[in-house]
């Protein structure tokens, strides 16, 4: 049973896996081009500085691809009003778990090709005194935050219309009362607050935050 799910979740998403793969073993590469003039001079300061500020683009592809992959884990089965889900001899919370991992493990190509794309930014540059190289550690980080987004974008999917509608109506009014207590001169954050919550470590998606570093010291 998984290995039907597994293939049919391929079959739909195989041109998005496929898109982010080739973006993901790009990012390394990107990086190195874009740290290319600390990389002459052999500053390690601004060579640092810069793959730092490269990290955000990381942070955003891993959440990116596990937002489409758990959107389109479903779409199917909403599109078929689940029809085909219920009528299967399997309970439906095994079902689910099947489901989710088929998602999850298409998430192995992109994670692999930014493994590769590591190693190849990395051999093609001379590295400064002083500083070491963390491929491993970058590609862990970006598994853990794209299989995270997946998880939390895969769970409002499964639900109805209704559930994705309660929790954009709460974040809507988190960004309301920013405005109105900003407007009324309340020095009050709540969706600051949130944001932080979720995005400090040690919160939910403190993964995302940080630093992304496959050069560091």
């Amino acid at each position: 049973m998984f290995r039907a799910i597994l293939a049919t979740q391929w079959k739909w998403t195989r041109g998005i896996v496929i898109a982010a793969a080739c973006l993901t073993f790009a990012l390394p590469i990107l990086s190195m081009r874009a740290a290319e003039g600390a990389l002459d001079e052999m500053n390690a300061r601004e060579l640092l500085a810069r793959v730092h500020s490269f990290g955000i683009f990381y942070a955003l592809t891993a959440g990116l691809i596990g937002l489409l992959l758990a959107a389109m884990a479903w779409a199917p089965d909403h599109a078929g009003r689940h029809v085909y889900a219920l009528s299967l001899p399997v309970k439906r919370w095994k079902y689910v778990a099947m489901r989710f991992g088929a998602g999850a493990a298409t998430l192995g190509a992109p994670v692999l090709t930014l493994w590769l794309g590591a190693l190849v930014a990395l051999g093609s540059v001379e590295i400064p005194a002083g500083l070491q190289t963390h491929p491993i550690a970058l590609v862990v980080r970006f598994a853990l935050a794209s299989l995270l987004a997946y998880g939390v974008f895969f769970s409002v999917s499964s639900g109805t219309k209704r559930t994705a509608g309660v929790i954009l109506g709460v974040l809507g009014t988190l960004v309301l009362s920013e405005i109105v207590f900003d407007g009324l001169g309340v020095r009050i954050s709540p969706f600051l607050w949130f944001i932080d919550a979720v995005m400090s470590a040690p919160g939910m998606f403190g993964v995302f935050n940080g630093r992304w570093m496959l050069i560091d010291v």
